[in-house]
């Protein structure tokens, strides 16, 4: 029976990760549509883009206190209709203005947060109770919603499928599927043992050098993430010249490049382990950018999209195994990584877009690079519990 509920309990995992994915990539799949009729320059859009982040941020500190108090299982399906409820606001408050637009932003920024660390602390009790590193692959789930909703919204501009009706579906689905889903979650581990012992400081999380040194490489590996889902099919469409199903194809490789690291990637941690796999993935990430970016035709930086997003794979959901490896003070350190982990998105498009209209997208994208390298240095703060290599 503990079997059968362990198997329902991952099946209920992957289905939070994928569906958070779907609602992710169906918005962002039209923001070139949404940036055209509200008529933004990069920099104007990179500030709208801010609020997402600045909602993620307010919640984030917040969060894993939330988690101890009322659980993953509850966290995550409030986050959904939260969430569901702030991208249909976005889907028709885009034809009335930038302000509603900004408003819904935040508020999915706020939902996301919420959902993403409850959502990773259900994750990594699940890890534990299976005994091997399984965090990839959840992450891998959420990759291939957002390939899947990439795809769907590539397929919905190149028909005509108009921005409020393709989001407002979208949106429906990821409810629908995830609130019942989180029934099957398991107790967090980390609530039990805080209630029979005493109640998680968060504020302690902040003081632990190892925490805050992984939540500078989360940061360093988000904004790599961040970046290509932000701005590829942006850069592609406006330095490349190229249609806007194109673009948003280019996106979508970018997603299921990530979305093959994560699914093969537990196979190489278990064997090599965390650093030399990040280390790899760090280089490769860099290299994948500078053919991007430097590229001289849309197949060649095709290309270096798909390295781009294979290199991002792993940063983000190894950050949070190693945020959680001791799982008492799981959701205080989760917290804490993620809250760092965001201000990414917080800094990242307008700092983008920022360049973007003083250079190019492209060349703005540059200042990813930097953060990449800063990755491979902090790789050590990420090894495991007990192993010298």
């Amino acid at each position: 029976m503990e079997k059968v509920g362990l198997r329902a309990s991952t099946r209920s995992v992957y289905v939070t990760f994928i569906f958070l994915g779907i609602a992710m990539a169906s918005f962002a799949s039209r923001i070139p549509q949404i940036r055209d009729q509200l008529g933004l320059t990069p920099s104007q859009l990179g500030l709208m883009l801010l609020a997402i982040a600045a909602g993620s941020v307010t919640s984030l500190p917040i969060a894993g206190h939330l988690v101890g108090r009322f659980g993953s299982r509850v966290m995550v399906g409030t986050g959904a209709v939260l969430l569901g409820s702030a991208l249909a606001a976005v889907a028709i408050g885009y034809h009335y203005g930038v302000v509603p637009v900004v408003i819904a932003l935040y508020v999915y920024g706020l939902a996301t947060g919420a959902w993403d660390v409850a959502m990773n602390v259900q994750a990594a009790v699940v890890e534990r109770r299976l005994g091997r590193s399984i965090m990839p692959r959840f992450h891998a789930g959420y990759s291939i919603g957002t390939v899947a909703g990439a795809l769907a919204g590539a397929g919905a501009v190149k028909v005509g499928v108009p921005v409020t009706v393709h989001v407002v579906i979208a949106c429906v689905l990821v409810v629908a599927a995830v609130v019942p889903a989180v029934r099957w979650f398991v107790t967090d581990e980390a609530t039990a043992d805080a209630a029979a012992t005493e109640k998680p400081r968060a504020l302690a999380a902040w003081r632990e050098p190892r925490t805050l040194l992984i939540g500078l490489f989360v940061l360093s590996f988000a904004l790599t993430e961040g970046a290509g889902i932000d701005w590829i099919s942006i850069a592609l469409i406006d330095d490349h010249g190229t249609a806007a199903s194109t673009g948003t194809l280019g996106f979508a490789l970018f997603l299921a490049a990530m979305t093959v690291g994560r699914w093969f990637g537990p196979n190489l941690l278990d064997r090599y382990g965390r650093v030399p796999v990040l280390r790899m993935l760090a280089v490769t990430g860099l290299a994948g950018l500078l053919v991007f970016v430097f590229g001289p035709s849309t197949p060649i930086a095709f290309a270096g999209a798909m390295l781009w997003g294979l290199g991002a794979s792993l940063g983000f959901p190894i950050g949070m195994s190693a945020a959680a490896d001791d799982p008492v003070k799981a959701p205080a350190r989760v917290g804490v990584v993620s809250s760092i982990g965001y201000c990414a998105f917080l800094g990242g498009p307008p700092l983008i877009g920022f360049l973007g209209d003083h250079l190019t997208v492209s060349k703005g994208l540059l200042a990813v690079a930097m953060l990449l390298v800063l990755s491979f240095a902090l790789t050590p703060v990420l090894r495991e519990p007990g192993r010298r290599v």
